[in-house]
């Protein structure tokens, strides 16, 4: 697979790769790295839900570099489900490049950000999918207002979300708590318009989010439940990942501090287009 160039005109590309997302069709972004305990629980459980709920849907499975038997477990998925699809990841072995690619690469109208490991509820996607059709661009979960709740959430990790959680409120003046939380569900002109984005691991799932916010886009919350995983380990490493945060929140302060008059320019020109794979 091959990178589509960028022509001398961003914006005509940008507003062709908008075009291309098919209507009503609601893709999942999934980012795998070494997820071989996992990865079938967690895509047929997906499928078995929206399938109940009658939504059309993709499951787009990034296989991030992994050295355990996942990609033969995709592979098994992607042949007895034709709703199922995966890809290598092209850029280096990151969570947030494995996203970056899943988002160049989605074929929907809308795009959901799950967890490899079975974190997320898929009863929860459904619910944020029915709610994001009510005329919202995005809709966030919380696992921290009534009606979320986490389960086994390690309790060193959970202080740190917290503390760093109430740290982002305070710092770019917003209600919402759990900007944290991977689970998010955007409309395509989201992603187009939140472009470029620099975030290559876990801090991806700050950038999106704060850069949604700040572009204006309208935004719900719902209550969601995250359980932690039974099988594997989390790729998650506190100390690799708290300088990475500081800089996301720099750069995303720095915006809306110094751009705040534009959000409107911002959702009219973003400055770059998600690079296109060809389609198998």
């Amino acid at each position: 697979m091959t990178r589509e160039s960028i022509t001398s005109d961003p914006f005509s590309t940008l507003a062709q790769w908008e075009a291309m997302g098919e209507a009503n069709l609601l893709s999942v972004v999934i980012p795998a790295h070494n997820e071989e305990a996992t990865i079938t629980h967690t895509v047929l459980t997906l499928v078995e839900s929206l399938q109940r709920a009658q939504i059309a849907h993709e499951i787009l499975v990034i296989n991030d570099n992994s050295t355990d038997s996942t990609e033969e477990h995709l592979l098994a998925l992607q042949n007895a489900q034709p709703t199922v699809r995966y890809l290598n990841n092209h850029y280096p072995q990151g969570f947030g490049f494995a996203i970056r690619y899943g988002l160049s690469c989605f074929r929907g109208d809308a795009v959901a950000i799950v967890m490899a490991d079975g974190c997320d509820s898929p009863e929860d996607l459904v619910n944020f999918y029915n709610k994001l059709r009510t005329g919202y661009d995005c809709v966030f979960g919380s696992r921290f207002t009534p009606g979320g709740h986490v389960v086994h959430y390690p309790r060193l990790k959970l202080l740190l979300n917290r503390m760093g959680n109430t740290v982002i409120r305070l710092l770019f003046l917003i209600h919402y708590n759990d900007i944290t939380n991977a689970f998010k569900l955007y409309r395509r002109c989201v992603i187009a318009g939140v472009q470029p984005l620099l975030s290559a691991h876990f801090n991806l799932t700050v950038e999106i989010p704060l850069k949604a916010v700040i572009r204006g886009y309208r935004v719900a919350v719902l209550p969601n439940s995250w359980h932690n995983r039974v099988h594997g380990s989390s790729k998650f490493k506190i100390k690799e990942v708290a300088s990475r945060y500081l800089c996301t929140l720099f750069y995303c302060f720095f915006e809306k501090w110094l751009w705040r008059d534009n959000k409107a320019h911002w959702q009219a020109m973003p400055t770059e287009r998600p690079p296109v794979a060809k389609q198998p």
